[in-house]
């Protein structure tokens, strides 16, 4: 580990699959990190992308220049921990300045021995990963590096996120409940895939006592709750892993309990209506992704965080062994499917994030057609 000043000293490379590489200062804890190359264009809310279970082995570069500037609180951590395999600034704030802020984010990437790296050309690297897609990358920092032909051997070796099965790591062990707040209105079991905190938050402002059930939770361990809805959350990794999950969801379909999928979720619930999935060329990441709702012709700014996407058809409904799909949503950089809504009974998901901490918040309304869904099956 170092300390702050230390660490503007230490010489720090990433190194790409593909061979390129960047040099600057390390950034957070001093040591080597490997894992996949993303963007995030969010140009706020870097703790929350930090702590974020979705970004587990990635290694996250940002796309605006001057990061840090509000320093770390305790308050707005999506989970216990900072899950990114490692970080990428251009530009580190040198002191917080936030009446929140608790310490700075150097600090707290070393204290949780979060490898990281600055002064690179980050535009130059987020061009390269549009144009090439995503791919593994080591992040390298000491007094004495490795030569690059060993450091790029060490990074082609990493596993990549492709046939990754992560969702159980980053899961929650043991069954907890988030109480509803004001009258209890309904019961959700909420499957954790990787779960922010503010998810189950969203929902129980609206009078839903949320059991969060782990990765690995039963068709049984579900109904045991004797749940109004089930929901299904973010998370990382590949979805053609994701066969556990995937039977659990066909079994609340068949007993067309109320249904809402959110990232991770929604590929979910493709695969359960017989859809594939795919791996996007460098994915949607950051608070600012344009997506229109069809059902409304609406279009709001999204937050998202994946890299692999739905292969459903955007025109007209589609027949599944559950009834009629729809595509509801669709991303406007790249037609990418980003909700499926079922017409025949009460179930649907979206590709992004609508608990949006921090931000935006234009699709916060998805929480109340699920409380919706909920009413009708109740009626």
């Amino acid at each position: 580990m170092t300390t702050s000043t230390e660490g503007t000293r230490v010489p720090a490379v990433l190194v790409l699959e593909d061979g390129r590489t960047f040099r600057g200062r390390a950034y957070g804890a001093v040591g080597e990190t490997f894992g996949e190359a993303v963007f995030s264009t969010g140009m706020t809310g870097y703790q929350e992308t930090l702590t974020d279970p979705s970004y587990h082995r990635q290694v996250v570069v940002m796309t605006a220049p001057h990061v840090g500037n509000t320093g770390v609180n305790d308050e707005d951590p999506e989970s216990g921990r900072i899950w990114v395999a490692g970080y990428v600034v251009r530009d580190p704030a040198r002191t917080p300045s936030n009446w929140r802020s608790r310490r700075s984010l150097d600090e707290e990437l070393r204290k949780q021995g979060v490898v990281g790296i600055s002064g690179i050309d980050t535009r130059a690297l987020t061009r390269h990963l549009r144009e090439r897609g995503a791919m593994r990358v080591g992040i390298f920092s000491g007094r004495a590096l490795p030569d690059e032909g060993t450091m790029l051997e060490r990074v082609r070796q990493a596993p990549e996120m492709t046939g990754a099965d992560l969702s159980a790591e980053v899961a929650t062990k043991e069954t907890y409940v988030v109480p509803a707040i004001g009258e209890k209105r309904f019961t959700v079991a909420a499957v954790d895939l990787g779960i922010k905190g503010m998810t189950p938050h969203r929902m129980a402002e609206r009078g839903i006592e949320v059991h969060v059930l782990p990765a690995t939770a039963t068709v049984e361990d579900v109904y045991a709750v004797a749940p109004d809805g089930v929901f299904f959350s973010n998370g990382p990794g590949d979805p053609a892993t994701a066969d556990h999950p995937v039977s659990v969801m066909r079994a609340v379909l068949e007993r067309k309990t109320p249904l809402f999928g959110i990232c991770f979720g929604n590929q979910i619930l493709g695969r359960a209506l017989g859809f594939g999935t795919y791996k996007l060329k460098y994915g949607h990441r950051g608070i600012n992704q344009p997506v229109q709702d069809r059902t409304t012709g609406k279009v709001e700014v999204t937050a998202h965080n994946h890299g692999f996407a739905v292969d459903a058809p955007l025109d007209g409904p589609a027949d599944t062994p559950y009834g009629r799909v729809e595509v509801s949503h669709v991303c406007l950089n790249d037609n990418v499917v980003e909700g499926l809504q079922l017409l025949d009974q009460p179930a649907f998901s979206v590709q992004y994030h609508p608990e949006a901490a921090a931000g935006p918040h234009d699709a916060a309304y998805l929480f109340d057609r699920f409380v919706s869904l909920m009413e009708g099956q109740r009626a």
